[in-house]
């Protein structure tokens, strides 16, 4: 009998001993509340859903971190994102008022606003992104282009007006000069700087390095902006994409605004200056098909987020000089400061 109790007692201690560890585990995981991490901090319990649309390539590059940070609830915006190839598909969607921020070239969006867009610039985004390609080693400054042929992408928009820019100012008058044949679609004059068909071409990035991947005889004989900022000897930058507001959502959703800022901010320095891990987003949302190509790209796309006063001054003066190579590129005028988001 005494050994039955004894017994009992033993098992009765280690019920006791094993909820007392229960009742310690419970009590810990209830009150303990887990601190936020470092991407959680700052972000509004409650957020506004944003559309927005980007171009895929350099303007939409900046776009990455951002998309990602969206989708795992760390952005302060919850971003609804459409991407494009084709930039008549963003004009419709931006005179129609059909958005609410979106990625597009410069002289485009002075183009939209002239005609009436319910619209406002809130941000430069890209920088120039031109490039001259040679297979060879002739072309070595812009006066080595006189007399030659070079096929380009982009007649009739900024990539023109910036060749013809920088050709007259150092005294080269195209058609007469030097030949200037474009084609439609940048892969097609990339095909053909592969095939060794085309010698010397002007592409974007990031088709130059898809096509500087593929031939490894290919070499940048030429960067642009450098040779555009030459030129204007300092009065001017190029500046080939901004992002846009939808005026209305700007003036019902100041702080979404705000928070987009931030968000594209911290996006856009995340992707210069971490590119490998950066590509993959890129990758993942479809603006540029390889993660590799995004990769090699990114250090000569010149992502940015330039806002305010600096913001109104590199893009007027840009325009400037678009207007006074063609007045059709920005409109048919400059447009008025209300083109900028003033917050």
């Amino acid at each position: 009998m005494k050994k039955i109790i004894k017994f009992i007692s033993i098992v009765l201690t280690f019920v006791m001993v094993c909820g007392m560890f229960a009742c310690t585990d419970y009590e810990t995981g209830y009150n303990e509340t887990p601190a936020p991490t470092s991407t959680q901090e700052n972000v509004p319990a409650e957020k506004t859903t944003v559309h927005v649309t980007a171009l895929k390539g350099p303007t939409g590059m900046g776009m990455a971190k951002l998309f990602k940070g969206s989708d795992n609830n760390s952005a302060l915006n919850k971003y609804e994102k459409t991407i494009e190839s084709d930039p008549t598909l963003v004009s419709a969607a931006v005179l129609k008022g059909n958005f609410d921020i979106a990625a597009v070239p410069t002289n485009l969006a002075a183009t939209l606003f002239n005609k009436g867009a319910d619209m406002q610039v809130l941000a430069l985004n890209t920088l120039g992104v031109l490039y001259v390609l040679e297979n060879g080693n002739t072309i070595n400054s812009i006066e080595d282009l006189r007399g030659k042929t070079i096929y380009a992408t982009g007649q009739a928009s900024t990539p023109e007006y910036i060749l013809n820019y920088i050709l007259r100012e150092n005294g080269i008058e195209p058609g007469k000069d030097i030949t200037v044949e474009y084609f439609t679609e940048h892969a097609e004059l990339v095909t053909q700087m592969v095939s060794n068909k085309v010698a010397i071409g002007m592409l974007p990035q990031p088709n130059v390095t898809t096509a500087m991947t593929k031939n490894k005889d290919l070499r940048i004989a030429l960067d642009l902006t450098k040779e555009f900022n030459a030129v204007s000897d300092g009065k001017s930058d190029v500046v080939q994409g901004c992002i846009v507001v939808n005026k209305t959502f700007a003036k019902n959703n100041p702080e979404a605004v705000q928070n987009f800022l931030k968000d594209y901010a911290a996006s856009v320095d995340f992707v210069n200056n971490s590119p490998e891990e950066a590509a993959l987003h890129i990758e993942e949302y479809g603006i540029i098909p390889a993660a590799a190509i995004a990769k090699q790209a990114i250090p000569t796309c010149n992502i940015c987020c330039i806002t305010g006063d600096d913001m109104k001054t590199k893009l007027n003066d840009f325009l400037k000089v678009l207007f006074d190579a063609n007045p059709k590129s920005v409109g048919g005028k400059l447009p008025t400061d209300d083109i900028y988001y003033a917050g």
